[in-house]
């Protein structure tokens, strides 16, 4: 990891059985930024939570926002910090109307 390269941590509640749902988020955002990370760490917590940071940055917060993040929001949040000039494909495509 380099200095450049910043560190992600994914809080999950572990009374709640959520370390499936981080590992997945994990690996969801080593694929994409693979080049831009150093880390993503799972970090046990408790009381419901779920939240993701960059850095120091909150990203997403379940307790926040009521819900937990669809994978393409949460990979544009990680980019807009990270990568801003990153093309994220079909994530960044809008929805079609239904």
């Amino acid at each position: 990891m380099t200095a450049t390269q910043p560190r992600i941590e994914i809080v999950y509640c572990t009374g709640c059985r959520w370390l499936l749902r981080a590992a997945w988020v994990a690996q969801e955002l080593l694929t994409t930024f693979e080049a831009e990370l150093g880390e993503v760490a799972l970090v046990p917590g408790s009381g419901g939570v779920f939240e993701v940071r960059v850095a120091q940055d909150l990203v997403w917060s379940r307790q926040a926002e009521g819900r937990f993040p669809e994978m393409k929001e949460l990979k544009q949040r990680v980019r807009d910090l990270i990568a801003p000039q990153k093309d994220l494909g079909h994530s960044d495509r809008p929805k079609e109307p239904a």
